[in-house]
C-alpha cells in the first residue's frame, strides 16, 4: 500500500522507525542509480559505526570492541571462611546499568571503475548528526574532509527535528533540505528547501565535470521504498507522529489522512 503523503511520510521520522527507513532509502537509490551510471562508474554501500554510552548519553567512533572479557572468580582470591556469627542478608534493590549500543549507519560511494576513485559521497542526515554532541562533531569532521576536497557532496535531510548543518546563505526556515555540492565550484552548492505539504524534489547526482549528471528522483523512490517494507502495516496514523507536528502541519496532515480513509470507503 503506498504512502499516503505526496511528499515526506512524517511518521517515517519516529526514532523506531527511521534506522530501517534510512538503510532501506540507502539501498533503493543504490539500485535505482547503478544502471544509469554504468560502465564508468558504480555507486557502493559504506558503513559507519559508533558506540551509544547511556551512562552519558552520547556517542563516540567504534574502535574496537573485545573479543572476550576475563572475570576472575572469587574462589580464586583465596578468602578464609570467616568464624564470625552470620549477618542477616540485606534484600536487594533492582538498579539499571548503563549499556553500550553498537550503532551502524550507511552511507553511499560513487567510485570510478577504474581506478576506484570516490566522486560523489551521498549521505543522509540521521538524528545523532542534527544533535549536539559527539555523534555530530564526528559527522562534520567528515563532511568538512569532503568539502575540502573535489569530492562531490550530496546531504540529504529528511528530519524536522534537530539543528541542520551549516551553509552560508540568507535564513531559510524549511522542514526538509537537500544539498548538492559539487567540488569544481565550492563554495557555492545547490539546496533544495522543502516543507511537509510538497513534494521532495528531484535533484542531479553530480559527477566529474565532462559527465552528463543523472537524476535521483527522490520522491519516487521513498514510496518505493515505503511499500517494500510494508510500513503501512506498522504505522499507526490515528497516532501523533514523532516528533509531533506544528498545528497547521497537523491540521493538514489530518486533511490527508481523512481523504484517503474516504478514498477507502469509495472503493
Amino acid at each position: 500500500m503506498p504512502s499516503p503523503f505526496p511528499g515526506m511520510n512524517p511518521y517515517l521520522e519516529d526514532p523506531k522507525i527511521w534506522p530501517e527507513i534510512h538503510h532501506r532509502l540507502i539501498v533503493t537509490i543504490a539500485d535505482a542509480m547503478n544502471p544509469q551510471l554504468r560502465p564508468r562508474y558504480r555507486i557502493g554501500m559504506e558503513e559507519r559505526v559508533y558506540i551509544r554510552d547511556e551512562s552519558n548519553n552520547g556517542d563516540k567512533p567504534l574502535v574496537g570492541i573485545p573479543d572476550d572479557i576475563v572475570v576472575q572468580s572469587v574462589g580464586a582470591v583465596g578468602f578464609r571462611a570467616s568464624t564470625q556469627p552470620t549477618v542477616a542478608l540485606v534484600e536487594p534493590v533492582q538498579v539499571t546499568i548503563p549499556m553500550s549500543e553498537t550503532i551502524k549507519e550507511w552511507y553511499l560511494e560513487v567510485r570510478r571503475v577504474d581506478n576506484e576513485e570516490v566522486i560523489t559521497v551521498i549521505e543522509i542526515l540521521s538524528p545523532k548528526d542534527k544533535r549536539s554532541g559527539v555523534g555530530r562533531q564526528a559527522y562534520e569532521s567528515k563532511r568538512q574532509l569532503v568539502l575540502n576536497s573535489l569530492t562531490n557532496l550530496i546531504e540529504i535531510d529528511l528530519l524536522r527535528q534537530g539543528n541542520m548543518m551549516s551553509f552560508s546563505s540568507p535564513e531559510i526556515e524549511s522542514d526538509y533540505r537537500i544539498l548538492v555540492s559539487r567540488g569544481h565550484s565550492r563554495p557555492q552548492a545547490d539546496l533544495y528547501a522543502f516543507n511537509l505539504p510538497d513534494v521532495i524534489p528531484s535533484f542531479p547526482l553530480p559527477l566529474l565535470p565532462e559527465d552528463k549528471e543523472p537524476i535521483i528522483n527522490l520522491q519516487d523512490l521513498l514510496h518505493l521504498a515505503y511499500d517494500r517494507g510494508s510500513y503501512d502495516l506498522m504505522i499507526d496514523y490515528q497516532k501523533e507522529p514523532v516528533p509531533a507536528l506544528s498545528p497547521t502541519d497537523r491540521v493538514w496532515v489530518d486533511g490527508i489522512l481523512e481523504k484517503q480513509i474516504n478514498l477507502g470507503d469509495n472503493m
